[in-house]
């Protein structure tokens, strides 16, 4: 007679199955009230978001500059996370063949080729430029190449800093944080009764100027100026006095909104922002 197995194995199996799939799902429920589970830990960490890549620091070239001036601003640019290069005699070379986002060139004897190396070179030529010593006056015979800022000298740490503040938006290429662009050339001022006098830009936005000079128009007073600037050939516009500081010497003007002269302006602004 053969051999009859019992029938209540797989019955017990079954069993012992059914009761472990229950005790799993009850075990997964009071863990998600209560807890996450420890394969959505692991899983949320494989899918967290990479962190973006570090930008390139901003560059700024000190070239000529003597060892005080040097320490002073290569400090006052650390302040704001800006690194700087000094140099010498190779200044020219390096701004032709280096990126730069600004550089601080000492006046002296190779000043115009160093500028001229800078706003000739395709990666530099919208660089900020900062003069270091002179007189307003004096960067004049250089406004063909759009100093922006003047250091002068003898360079005063805070004085310094306070520039480096008032410029590190455009080092940094933060434009759109910045309205207006500091730079130095030479305006002709022409008011009622064909008077003229001479002033220098000190700001510039496409709605108006800050000048210093040593005449005090009237506020509200109409004149009509002239400036160039880089690669904006020579203009003329209508504009208004607006404001007056006359212990600085300074004042501001608004550009005639309905004189379409002032698009130019508007139109190179936007190129010199161009990242």
């Amino acid at each position: 007679m053969g051999v009859i197995e019992p029938s209540y194995r797989p019955i017990v199996l079954l069993s012992l199955c059914l009761r472990g799939l229950h005790a799993t799902r009850m075990f997964y429920r009071v863990r998600s009230d209560k807890t996450p589970r420890v394969m959505e830990k692991g899983l949320a960490a494989l899918i967290s978001p990479i962190p973006a890549a570090k930008r390139a620091g901003a560059r700024v070239a000190l070239a000529g500059l003597q060892d005080s001036a040097r320490h002073i601003l290569a400090d006052c640019f650390q302040h704001f996370e800006i690194e700087t290069v000094a140099m010498a005699a190779e200044a020219s070379q390096r701004l032709k063949q280096e990126k730069f986002e600004a550089c601080v060139v000492a006046l002296g004897p190779s000043a115009e080729s160093v500028m001229a190396s800078a706003r000739s070179s395709a990666s530099n030529s919208r660089m900020v430029l900062y003069a270091l010593g002179g007189s307003a006056r004096q960067c004049m015979s250089y406004s063909k190449y759009g100093i922006n800022a003047i250091f002068q000298e003898p360079l005063d740490r805070s004085t310094a800093l306070k520039l480096v503040r008032a410029t590190q938006t455009l080092v940094l290429h933060e434009f759109r944080r910045y309205v207006r662009i500091p730079v130095i050339t030479e305006v002709v001022v022409a008011g009622p009764g064909n008077h003229r006098f001479t002033a220098t830009s000190q700001e510039i936005s496409s709605g108006g100027m800050s000048l210093h000079s040593s005449e005090s128009p009237s506020r509200g007073q109409p004149v009509e100026i002239s400036f160039a600037l880089l690669t904006l050939p020579r203009i003329w516009v209508r504009a208004a006095i607006t404001w007056r500081r006359e212990k600085d010497q300074l004042f501001g003007i608004r550009f005639d909104p309905e004189d379409e002269r002032r698009l130019r302006i508007k139109d190179w602004i936007d190129a010199y922002l161009e990242d």
